[in-house]
This record gives C-alpha cells, sequence and structure tokens, in this order.
C-alpha cells in the first residue's frame, strides 16, 4: 500500500487509519497544495490532489472511501461497523457527512482566506466559515451524551469527523467550538495514532494564517 499524503490535509484520515490499524505502507509526503508546487504528482494522480492511495490494483482519491476500504477489506471491524450491527446507519451517515456537510464549506473558506484571497472573496469566505459552524449543530447535540460517534468507541467515523474538526483549527474556527465539541476534538487529538500521522510532514502553512 502507498498513500500520497500533504501535512494537514484530507489524506491525514486515511494515513491516521493506517496508523491506529497497524498496517503496513508507504508514504510520500508533498507540498501542499501539490497541483501547484509538485507538478510532477500531476502524472500520478491526473486531479493533482491528496490523498491517493494505491493498493495493488486499488486505485483511490477520496479520504474517508479509503479509511472504509481499509475497514472492509483487511476486515478492521475493529475500527468500524459490519452492516448487521444495528448503528451501521449513523456510521455510514457520520462518514459521509464529514465532507458533504463539514470539509467541504471548510475548503472554500480556506480557499479565499489564504490561498486566492481578496476583498470580494474573503465575505465569501466569512459567509462559508459560520456555515461550517452551524453546521456542527448534529455533532454537538450527539457529543452531549457521547464520547464517541458510534458503539460506544473508537471508529473511522471520528477519524472522519475528527479530521474536519481538526482542519477547522487549523483554520482558527476552534474558538467557536462547543466545550463537549473541543474537548471530544482533543480526546481524539490525544491518541498515539493520532500523534503518529500527524507529525509526518511539514506542518500545513497557510499563507496568512499566522
Amino acid at each position: 500500500m502507498k498513500l500520497w499524503h500533504c501535512s494537514g490535509a484530507r489524506s491525514l484520515r486515511p494515513l491516521w487509519a493506517l496508523e491506529e490499524m497497524a498496517l503496513e505502507y508507504e508514504v510520500e509526503i508533498l507540498p501542499f497544495p501539490p497541483r501547484m508546487f509538485e507538478r510532477e504528482y500531476l502524472k500520478v494522480n491526473s486531479l493533482g490532489t491528496v490523498p491517493y492511495f494505491v493498493d495493488g490494483d486499488t486505485e483511490m482519491t477520496e479520504s474517508t472511501g479509503i479509511c472504509q476500504y481499509l475497514v472492509d477489506r483487511y476486515q478492521r471491524y475493529d475500527f468500524g461497523l459490519q452492516p448487521s450491527h444495528p448503528e451501521y446507519g449513523a456510521y455510514l451517515n457520520w462518514l459521509h457527512h464529514s465532507d458533504a456537510t463539514l470539509t467541504f464549506p471548510q475548503t472554500i473558506a480556506m480557499r479565499y482566506y489564504f490561498l486566492e484571497p481578496t476583498p470580494e472573496k474573503q465575505a465569501v469566505a466569512d459567509d462559508y466559515s459560520k456555515w461550517y459552524i452551524s453546521r456542527l449543530r448534529r455533532l454537538d447535540r450527539h457529543l452531549e451524551s457521547h464520547e464517541y460517534l458510534v458503539d460506544n468507541r473508537f471508529t473511522i467515523a471520528d477519524i472522519a469527523i475528527g479530521y474536519a474538526l481538526y482542519l477547522g483549527r487549523a483554520l482558527k474556527l476552534d474558538g467557536q467550538y462547543k466545550p463537549q465539541t473541543a474537548a471530544y476534538l482533543q480526546r481524539l487529538m490525544d491518541r498515539p495514532g493520532f500523534k503518529r500521522a500527524d507529525e509526518q510532514g511539514e506542518p500545513l502553512s497557510l499563507p496568512g494564517a499566522e
């Protein structure tokens, strides 16, 4: 298995999953964003995005999908749920919620705050930042009475959602997190698997984020 990764990018999800599962893998660290600073990478992944993941003949580009693949392909249900589990629907919903609902508005904000900043785009970024925070309502409510998202244990659903919260922290939006949500993120960041994944590569540096 090989994973192409940029520190702090969505590729942190599968890297974190690989570390938690103690699977053997190779990682190639790229500058962010790779399509701008590592043009040769386009020959590997024509999208120029990370993650890019190969496992034999399998090629994948979606961070949460790779996490689910690892659970199912390698039968690592100690980090996931099987379809027969009563919370399987909730598990899938959190996995897809992580990108479709949470990471999407963050990427727009990141692009217009840091990568293509103009006064006009700043207003758009402000709107998407507010949208992201408002979309945490369901998670905030769930964490009032749960330590983890499903089955009272850590799963890749927590990796998927946890990364979105972590990216929000990089975007300096975490000051608006509810106490239970901030505590949940810290709990995830305290895991050795997260620390091993997060320390690979130079820290994500966004222009103007200091």
